[in-house]
């Protein structure tokens, strides 16, 4: 209820006078490593963060997941730490702690009391140059990964349809594989494969410090010389570029698993702000998926679900801080009585209607003024302004594009949204994926099959 008063209450003004510039504090060590510092005095706390200019874009086949590996092995221990001493400290500290890899990051995150910080800066500087890989700890986490992926991916699917979907979908982008990895990979990593991986990218000068919380900037930096200062940077060589091929055509799949519902997923390859010419470009997207689904009232809830009846659900995805070109994605689940041909045919129907129609300025400025209600709530929390500032950072946008969203947003035409949805969501740029559901009682022979397939 809250929220919805916020966004009646927005929709009455400007949009860049509730949007307060942000104020970072910026410093370069001689290591090349970066601290990004955002005071914010409204409690004694701190969130520290490292973030690694590494995931799972940047590795090649054979070793798919070894960041996320890695991120686990980062907590077995250093030369001077037991296994599992790192997590005893924070929490004997009154901190909590946890990491998170994505596609184009690695990040290690702490939430303490304000004196506190110089022990989370003495953990992270020490795993940064010298985690201690063990073969006994990654055989632990082999087993503790495969049952993560299992219960994830594996044993979900939607979430396996989507994973097969991006994989269809790209041709050559390294975005095509998952995250976690494939199983195969994950069986069959080594020591040396992490250690190699380690030294390669696990360097200050590949990484990001962001603090944020009732700190002085000064202080902070004087504590970052002293416990990162004397770590040594590398010659650390990017990746190779690895732009996706034209797609020249639709495509499309079947998955059969073990289900209760049948589920649609459509993926339109799009540009994000790292790789479009035109930046509004993005923006427009943004705003457009909005369009689709904003709340209740977004188009796909009002006309597939309420509306025709036709879908149990439906959604629309899209993130434009990606490193390389994403994937704009349409989701839905059919009523009963409904064939997934008929709410793809649907989804399509919405497309093209904002291809055909100019979005009116009521539901232009409702959906705005929602994005705006959101950057206000998610301003409240210290570890996502950490968490806005470091992927910024670290897919090379830089954090100032954080103070440029509501405004970029804002300025978004009905026009421009129409001028994306003509350009970009076309059959060429589609790949489909019908999940049909296969009897709930043969999972591992559906498994099975699934894999050898």
């Amino acid at each position: 209820m809250k929220f919805r008063i916020l966004i009646a209450l927005l929709l009455w003004m400007p949009f860049v006078s509730v949007h307060a510039k942000i104020k970072v504090h910026e410093r370069i060590l001689a290591n090349g490593l970066k601290v990004l510092v955002q005071e914010d005095h409204r409690s004694p706390v701190v969130v520290s963060q490292v973030w690694y200019k590494v995931g799972s874009s940047y590795e090649p086949g054979g070793i798919t997941g070894i960041s996320h590996m890695l991120e686990h092995m980062m907590f077995k221990g250093t030369d001077k730490l037991q296994p599992g001493e790192f997590s005893r400290i924070i929490a004997a500290n009154g901190g909590n702690e946890n990491a998170f890899t994505g596609r184009d990051y690695t990040a290690y995150f702490q939430t303490m009391e304000k004196s506190r910080l110089a022990v989370s800066f003495e953990l992270e500087a020490d795993r940064m140059r010298n985690l201690h890989l063990l073969g006994a700890e990654l055989q632990k986490e082999l087993q503790v990964v495969t049952e993560e992926r299992r219960m994830r991916t594996d044993d979900k699917p939607q979430a396996k349809t989507q994973e097969h979907l991006t994989a269809l979908a790209y041709s050559n982008s390294p975005y095509k594989n998952p995250i976690i990895g494939w199983p195969s990979d994950i069986a069959n990593y080594t020591i040396a494969d992490l250690n190699a991986w380690y030294q390669r990218w696990y360097r200050p000068n590949n990484a990001t410090l962001v603090v944020v919380g009732d700190v002085e900037a000064a202080a902070v930096f004087a504590l970052a010389e002293q416990y990162f200062g004397a770590l040594e940077a590398s010659d650390i060589q990017p990746v190779k570029p690895q732009t996706e091929i034209e797609q020249l055509g639709i495509r499309r799949m079947t998955v059969k698993l073990p289900a209760k519902l049948p589920y649609l997923l459509l993926g339109y390859k799009v540009p994000v702000l790292k790789t479009v010419v035109n930046e509004w470009e993005a923006y427009a997207l943004e705003v457009l998926a909005g369009v689709l689904d904003g709340g209740d009232s977004a188009r796909l809830q009002a006309n597939l679900v309420r509306g025709q009846q036709i879908a149990v659900s439906a959604n629309a995805g899209y993130g434009l801080t990606s490193r390389m070109e994403e994937l704009f994605m349409l989701e839905a689940v059919p009523v009963q009585g409904k064939t997934l041909d008929e709410v793809e045919k649907a989804l399509i129907a919405q497309i093209e209607n904002l291809q055909k129609e100019l979005v009116q300025p009521d539901e232009l400025k409702r959906i705005k003024a929602q994005v705006l209600a959101q950057a206000v709530y998610e301003r409240d929390s210290m570890f996502y302004q950490g968490m806005q500032l470091g992927l910024l950072e670290t897919v090379g946008l830089g954090w100032q594009k954080a103070d440029e969203y509501v405004d970029k947003v804002s300025r978004i035409t009905a026009e421009q949204i129409q001028a994306v949805a003509k350009k970009y969501f076309t059959e060429n740029n589609l790949s489909v994926a019908y999940l049909e559901p296969q009897a709930i009682n043969n999972v591992k022979t559906g498994s099975k099959n699934k894999e050898s397939n």
